[in-house]
């Protein structure tokens, strides 16, 4: 399912050199920000230190970050719970708790 992408508040936004170990499977300083908004916020609530977070709070809205955490899958259960209560979503409402999808993805790679 693919999560329109929406403005964040500074639209010329680079991410901090120090954020590049959150990004080591591309090329960090080709990274546009606008454009991979949702790839951003999801690395950075999976692996993000507080820094990071901090830096997500003031660049993202908060419905555009929930969003990401309620619609992506690539979310670990520890990282999803956390953030289930952090920012006030119901568990059920977010794809990566869903029971199915937790089925589905055992099914997939059993290990």
């Amino acid at each position: 399912m693919e999560i329109p992408v929406i403005l964040c508040y500074n639209f010329f936004m680079k991410l901090p050199k120090s954020f590049s170990k959150y990004f080591w499977d591309i090329d960090f300083n080709n990274l546009e920000v606008e454009k991979s908004s949702v790839f951003v916020i999801e690395r950075i609530l999976e692996y993000g230190d507080e820094k990071a977070v901090r830096w997500m709070l003031k660049n993202f809205d908060s419905s555009q970050i929930k969003k990401v955490l309620s619609k992506r899958r690539g979310f670990s259960d520890r990282s999803a719970n956390y953030w289930s209560l952090i920012l006030n979503i119901p568990k059920n409402k977010i794809l990566c708790l869903n029971r199915f999808y937790q089925k589905m993805q055992k099914s997939h790679w059993p290990h």
